[in-house]
């Protein structure tokens, strides 16, 4: 395969820090085992030149590229399209190039729902999420797009947890409030889909949980953690003690890596493999 080839079937991340990324240890072996000639590199890529950057994405034959923080909102202005919820989410985190168009979407909440896939359908679940930031949004959005039947936001910050609930419940068909989060939070019995959309309890901090009454977890009810390391938090380890069916942050982003291939390529690649890429690159093998 010659260099301009190998160029035209090329992915990237367009991230601020080109540091390590277990995103590309995922794709790599994603492509690599589906004998496929598409490469996946980190890019670093300083705002003021993000503009420039996508011209050479084009330029370049870029099959597409993924866009961490802080260019996921500052990307749209560079689009021809952005998928629905994307938009309704206001961030873009993968950008497919066809023909020389742009089209965003946003995969962050994508590969959530599809993790919940593997234990139950999102359709008439009655969500729980603690948190209100980017992945806070992204799930709440796409779970009500998946057909969730309500979703409450729980926060301790008032403003952003009822501004978020706000957005979900107008611009979606979900029925979606806020509920301020107090010590010893006590989760509705009726509550099926409970998700710590937080940073606590991860890696170093894996001695820390949710500030919850965890006698109160709803026997039965599928819990998640959008924390990747460790897989098996604190938080979903109560869950579990409890009866309850723990979903791990590992599932959450290798389904993500899934949906961007398949959005880039049209092909599907193996879930295993990029599972087990995963876990090697966190050290949690």
């Amino acid at each position: 395969m010659d260099v301009t080839t190998f160029l035209s079937a090329l992915t990237g991340s367009f991230s601020q820090s080109a540091g390590k990324n277990p995103t590309v240890s995922i794709m790599e072996a994603g492509f690599e085992a589906a004998h496929m000639d598409v490469r996946y590199i980190n890019c670093e890529v300083a705002p003021q030149d993000l503009a420039n950057a996508v011209k050479g994405a084009i330029a370049m034959g870029w099959l597409g590229f993924n866009c961490s923080l802080p260019h996921k909102e500052k990307i749209i202005a560079h689009l021809d399209s952005v998928g629905e919820s994307a938009r309704l989410i206001g961030a873009v985190n993968t950008v497919v190039i066809r023909d020389g168009q742009l089209t965003g979407e946003n995969t962050d909440g994508k590969g959530f729902v599809e993790a919940l896939r593997t234990q139950r359908d999102p359709r008439d679940a009655q969500a729980i999420i603690f948190g209100a930031g980017g992945a806070a949004r992204a799930i709440a959005i796409e779970l009500a797009l998946a057909g969730a039947t309500s979703i409450t936001i729980v926060n301790r910050t008032a403003a952003r947890g009822q501004a978020l609930a706000e957005h979900v419940d107008q611009s979606t068909e979900a029925e979606c409030s806020f509920t301020p989060w107090e010590s010893q939070y006590k989760i509705p019995e009726d509550s099926d889909l409970i998700i710590n959309a937080t940073s606590i309890g991860f890696s170093p901090q894996d001695d820390q949980t949710l500030d919850v009454d965890l006698s109160t977890f709803p026997t039965g009810a599928v819990v998640a953690d959008v924390v990747p390391n460790p897989p098996m938090t604190r938080w979903l380890q109560a869950a579990q003690d409890a009866g309850c069916v723990p979903l791990t942050g590992v599932g959450m982003l290798v389904n993500q890596a899934l949906v961007n291939a398949k959005l880039w390529t049209g092909e599907t690649l193996d879930a295993a493999v990029m599972h087990r890429a995963l876990e090697e690159a966190l050290g949690i093998s």
